[in-house]
């Protein structure tokens, strides 16, 4: 999973570099907050291939839905891969604020800024991901 629909996500670049290989297949998977309280189920999902075993899915969920990740990768089955949903890993890049750095900002502001980043929601809930199939690739940034 990641933040932007462009580019390469760090946690695959984490993977790689820790693991030296690539599964067969890739699935690039980005969720979009829209303006709108529920979207449509056929403007649901944005599919694409980009060769080589890499894809990119995009999921866009109304600001009144919770986005159900597992559901939308089962969509994805119409291209020309079949997915075994219980084969699936997610992989997540996870941040840590280390309030150690040179930032100009107050050290008070900088401590609660880390607290709320620590307290929110997990991904593995909020995307419904099923937690043994969720692995999280971490770094840690001074600010």
């Amino acid at each position: 999973m990641t933040i932007s629909p462009v580019g390469t996500p760090n946690a695959l670049v984490f993977h790689f570099k820790h693991n030296g290989v690539l599964h067969e297949h890739v699935i690039l998977l980005t969720v979009h907050a829209v303006d709108i309280p529920r979207v449509p189920p056929e403007k649901r999902i944005k599919t694409e291939s980009l060769g080589q075993g890499f894809y990119r899915l995009e999921v866009f969920c109304g600001f009144m839905e919770t986005p159900d990740v597992p559901k939308s990768v089962k969509q994805f089955n119409h291209l020309d891969i079949q997915i075994d949903s219980s084969r699936v890993t997610y992989y997540l890049g996870r941040e840590t604020l280390l309030t150690t750095g040179r930032s100009k900002m107050m050290r008070w502001r900088k401590r609660l800024f880390a607290f709320m980043s620590r307290n929110v929601q997990t991904p593995t809930v909020y995307f419904r991901l099923p937690p043994d199939r969720v692995i999280e690739l971490g770094v840690e940034i001074e600010f």
